[in-house]
Protein backbone atom coordinates (compact mmCIF):
# COMPACT_ATOMS: atom_id res chain seq x y z
CA UNK A 1 0.00 0.00 0.00
CA UNK A 2 1.25 3.28 -0.91
CA UNK A 3 0.48 7.02 -1.12
CA UNK A 4 1.47 10.22 -2.02
CA UNK A 5 1.03 13.79 -1.19
CA UNK A 6 1.67 16.85 -2.77
CA UNK A 7 -0.60 19.88 -1.14
CA UNK A 8 1.45 22.83 -0.89
CA UNK A 9 4.68 21.46 -3.27
CA UNK A 10 5.60 21.88 -6.87
CA UNK A 11 6.39 18.96 -8.59
CA UNK A 12 10.29 20.05 -8.18
CA UNK A 13 10.16 20.02 -4.47
CA UNK A 14 12.00 17.22 -2.71
CA UNK A 15 9.98 14.40 -1.92
CA UNK A 16 10.47 11.88 0.65
CA UNK A 17 9.86 8.50 0.86
CA UNK A 18 8.33 7.19 4.09
CA UNK A 19 8.35 3.28 4.67
CA UNK A 20 6.89 2.04 8.33
CA UNK A 21 4.46 -0.20 9.06
CA UNK A 22 2.69 1.57 11.70
CA UNK A 23 -0.56 3.85 10.02
CA UNK A 24 -0.14 5.91 13.10
CA UNK A 25 3.22 6.74 12.12
CA UNK A 26 2.89 7.19 8.36
CA UNK A 27 -0.16 9.84 9.10
CA UNK A 28 1.29 11.65 11.35
CA UNK A 29 4.69 11.80 9.09
CA UNK A 30 2.31 12.61 5.99
CA UNK A 31 1.55 15.56 8.15
CA UNK A 32 4.73 16.82 9.15
CA UNK A 33 6.42 16.42 5.95
CA UNK A 34 3.34 17.82 3.68
CA UNK A 35 3.02 21.48 6.63
CA UNK A 36 7.15 21.60 5.97
CA UNK A 37 6.47 21.47 1.77
CA UNK A 38 7.96 18.23 0.72
CA UNK A 39 6.44 15.44 -1.39
CA UNK A 40 5.29 13.14 0.87
CA UNK A 41 5.24 8.89 -0.77
CA UNK A 42 3.79 6.84 2.04
CA UNK A 43 4.63 2.91 2.09
CA UNK A 44 3.42 0.36 4.74
CA UNK A 45 6.57 -2.30 3.28
CA UNK A 46 9.68 -2.67 1.77
CA UNK A 47 8.17 -4.81 -0.82
CA UNK A 48 5.16 -2.04 -1.87
CA UNK A 49 8.25 0.84 -2.08
CA UNK A 50 10.38 -1.40 -4.08
CA UNK A 51 7.34 -2.21 -6.91
CA UNK A 52 7.10 1.56 -7.19
CA UNK A 53 9.88 3.08 -9.40
CA UNK A 54 11.30 6.62 -8.28
CA UNK A 55 12.39 8.97 -9.87
CA UNK A 56 16.13 10.54 -9.97
CA UNK A 57 14.99 13.53 -8.21
CA UNK A 58 16.13 15.41 -4.81
CA UNK A 59 14.54 13.84 -1.83
CA UNK A 60 15.65 10.60 0.87
CA UNK A 61 13.77 7.59 2.59
CA UNK A 62 12.86 7.74 5.95
CA UNK A 63 12.88 3.73 6.80
CA UNK A 64 12.04 1.93 9.83
CA UNK A 65 14.33 -0.66 10.73
CA UNK A 66 11.55 -3.22 11.83
CA UNK A 67 9.73 -4.36 8.71
CA UNK A 68 7.29 -7.04 7.88
CA UNK A 69 8.97 -9.60 5.86
CA UNK A 70 12.37 -7.72 4.53
CA UNK A 71 13.60 -5.39 7.42
CA UNK A 72 14.56 -2.07 6.77
CA UNK A 73 18.59 -2.88 6.46
CA UNK A 74 18.11 -5.39 4.11
CA UNK A 75 16.21 -2.61 1.87
CA UNK A 76 18.83 -0.56 2.87
CA UNK A 77 21.34 -3.83 1.01
CA UNK A 78 19.15 -3.40 -1.70
CA UNK A 79 19.29 0.07 -2.25
CA UNK A 80 22.85 0.36 -2.34
CA UNK A 81 23.52 1.23 -5.66
CA UNK A 82 20.63 4.41 -5.07
CA UNK A 83 23.35 7.01 -3.54
CA UNK A 84 21.26 10.00 -4.62
CA UNK A 85 18.65 8.37 -2.30
CA UNK A 86 19.94 8.88 1.31
CA UNK A 87 18.34 7.52 4.08
CA UNK A 88 17.11 7.79 7.71
CA UNK A 89 15.97 5.29 9.87
CA UNK A 90 13.84 5.63 12.44
CA UNK A 91 13.23 2.67 15.40
CA UNK A 92 11.80 2.10 18.91
CA UNK A 93 14.30 0.08 19.81
CA UNK A 94 17.77 0.35 18.30
CA UNK A 95 20.87 -0.85 19.16
CA UNK A 96 24.37 -0.29 18.71
CA UNK A 97 25.35 -3.03 16.27
CA UNK A 98 22.26 -2.19 14.72
CA UNK A 99 23.29 1.74 14.23
CA UNK A 100 26.66 0.72 13.52
CA UNK A 101 25.43 -1.80 10.28
CA UNK A 102 23.24 1.28 9.27
CA UNK A 103 25.90 3.93 9.54
CA UNK A 104 28.20 2.12 7.70
CA UNK A 105 26.14 1.05 5.11
CA UNK A 106 25.89 4.69 4.15
CA UNK A 107 22.89 6.03 6.40
CA UNK A 108 23.04 9.59 6.93
CA UNK A 109 20.84 9.32 9.80
CA UNK A 110 19.69 6.97 12.80
CA UNK A 111 16.50 8.27 15.21
CA UNK A 112 15.39 6.82 18.39
CA UNK A 113 11.73 6.64 18.50
CA UNK A 114 10.60 9.36 20.30
CA UNK A 115 12.09 12.58 18.56
CA UNK A 116 11.10 15.68 18.25
CA UNK A 117 9.87 16.53 14.95
CA UNK A 118 12.14 19.02 14.44
CA UNK A 119 15.08 16.34 14.65
CA UNK A 120 13.90 14.45 11.51
CA UNK A 121 13.18 17.86 9.92
CA UNK A 122 16.81 18.48 9.97
CA UNK A 123 18.29 15.39 8.96
CA UNK A 124 15.65 15.40 6.16
CA UNK A 125 16.86 18.84 5.60
CA UNK A 126 20.37 17.63 5.42
CA UNK A 127 19.71 14.53 3.80
CA UNK A 128 17.81 16.27 0.66
CA UNK A 129 20.91 18.99 0.38
CA UNK A 130 23.21 15.47 0.10
CA UNK A 131 20.51 14.06 -2.40
CA UNK A 132 20.62 17.56 -4.31
CA UNK A 133 24.62 17.56 -4.03
CA UNK A 134 24.79 14.17 -5.36
CA UNK A 135 22.31 14.64 -8.65
CA UNK A 136 24.45 18.02 -9.87
CA UNK A 137 27.83 15.38 -9.64
CA UNK A 138 25.57 12.78 -11.29
CA UNK A 139 24.79 14.72 -14.07
CA UNK A 140 28.07 16.56 -14.35
CA UNK A 141 29.99 13.09 -14.46
CA UNK A 142 27.34 12.29 -17.32
CA UNK A 143 27.50 15.18 -18.89
CA UNK A 144 31.83 14.81 -18.99
CA UNK A 145 31.57 11.29 -20.45
CA UNK A 146 29.51 12.54 -23.68
CA UNK A 147 32.10 15.01 -24.32
CA UNK A 148 34.88 11.87 -23.48
CA UNK A 149 32.62 9.74 -26.37
CA UNK A 150 32.53 13.03 -28.58
CA UNK A 151 36.05 12.50 -29.07
CA UNK A 152 37.67 10.31 -32.01
CA UNK A 153 39.32 7.21 -31.27
CA UNK A 154 43.06 9.28 -32.02
CA UNK A 155 41.78 12.14 -29.25
CA UNK A 156 40.97 10.02 -27.00
CA UNK A 157 44.82 8.60 -27.39
CA UNK A 158 46.37 11.81 -27.72
CA UNK A 159 44.23 12.62 -24.42
CA UNK A 160 45.40 9.75 -22.86
CA UNK A 161 49.13 9.93 -23.20
CA UNK A 162 48.63 14.30 -22.60
CA UNK A 163 47.31 13.38 -19.15
CA UNK A 164 50.17 10.91 -18.47
CA UNK A 165 52.24 14.15 -18.47
CA UNK A 166 53.63 13.35 -22.03
CA UNK A 167 55.16 16.42 -24.36
CA UNK A 168 53.58 16.64 -27.94
CA UNK A 169 56.72 15.37 -29.11
CA UNK A 170 56.80 12.30 -27.48
CA UNK A 171 52.94 11.57 -27.92
CA UNK A 172 53.64 12.13 -31.55
CA UNK A 173 56.43 9.70 -31.48
CA UNK A 174 54.47 6.94 -29.47
CA UNK A 175 51.59 7.35 -31.97
CA UNK A 176 53.58 7.58 -34.86
CA UNK A 177 52.40 10.83 -35.71
CA UNK A 178 54.18 14.45 -36.60
CA UNK A 179 54.11 16.51 -33.43
CA UNK A 180 52.09 19.31 -35.88
CA UNK A 181 49.34 16.40 -36.50
CA UNK A 182 49.50 16.23 -32.26
CA UNK A 183 48.52 19.74 -31.49
CA UNK A 184 45.64 19.59 -33.76
CA UNK A 185 44.31 16.48 -32.41
CA UNK A 186 44.93 18.21 -28.75
CA UNK A 187 43.23 21.46 -29.89
CA UNK A 188 40.16 19.67 -30.77
CA UNK A 189 40.27 17.03 -27.82
CA UNK A 190 40.63 20.29 -25.28
CA UNK A 191 38.05 21.99 -27.29
CA UNK A 192 35.49 19.19 -26.95
CA UNK A 193 36.51 18.51 -23.58
CA UNK A 194 35.88 21.92 -22.30
CA UNK A 195 39.46 21.87 -20.59
CA UNK A 196 40.82 25.66 -20.26
CA UNK A 197 44.24 24.06 -19.19
CA UNK A 198 46.24 20.69 -18.75
CA UNK A 199 45.39 21.20 -15.25
CA UNK A 200 41.28 20.72 -15.62
CA UNK A 201 42.20 18.01 -18.14
CA UNK A 202 44.31 16.11 -15.85
CA UNK A 203 41.19 16.41 -13.43
CA UNK A 204 38.49 15.41 -15.89
CA UNK A 205 40.76 12.48 -16.69
CA UNK A 206 40.46 11.77 -12.87
CA UNK A 207 36.87 11.92 -12.36
CA UNK A 208 36.44 9.45 -16.04
CA UNK A 209 38.65 7.00 -13.92
CA UNK A 210 41.50 7.42 -16.76
CA UNK A 211 45.04 6.98 -15.42
CA UNK A 212 46.55 9.59 -14.56
CA UNK A 213 50.50 10.95 -13.80
CA UNK A 214 49.13 12.38 -10.28
CA UNK A 215 51.33 15.45 -10.74
CA UNK A 216 50.10 19.36 -10.89
CA UNK A 217 50.43 20.44 -14.53
CA UNK A 218 49.68 24.15 -13.97
CA UNK A 219 50.87 26.28 -16.40
CA UNK A 220 51.66 23.48 -19.05
CA UNK A 221 48.73 23.54 -21.31
CA UNK A 222 51.64 25.29 -24.15
CA UNK A 223 52.96 22.13 -24.47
Amino acid sequence: MSSIKQLNASESSPIVYVVDDDVSVREALEALLVGAGYRAAMFDCAEAFLANPWRQQAGCLVLDVSLPELSGLELQDRLASQDTLPIIFITGHGDIPMTVRAMKAGAVEFLTKPYGPEVLLRAIANAVERSRTMLRERASLNGLRDRHDSLTPRERQVMALVVLGLLNKQVGGDLGISEITVKAHRGAMMTKMGARSLAELVNMAGRLGLATAGRSFEGSAAR
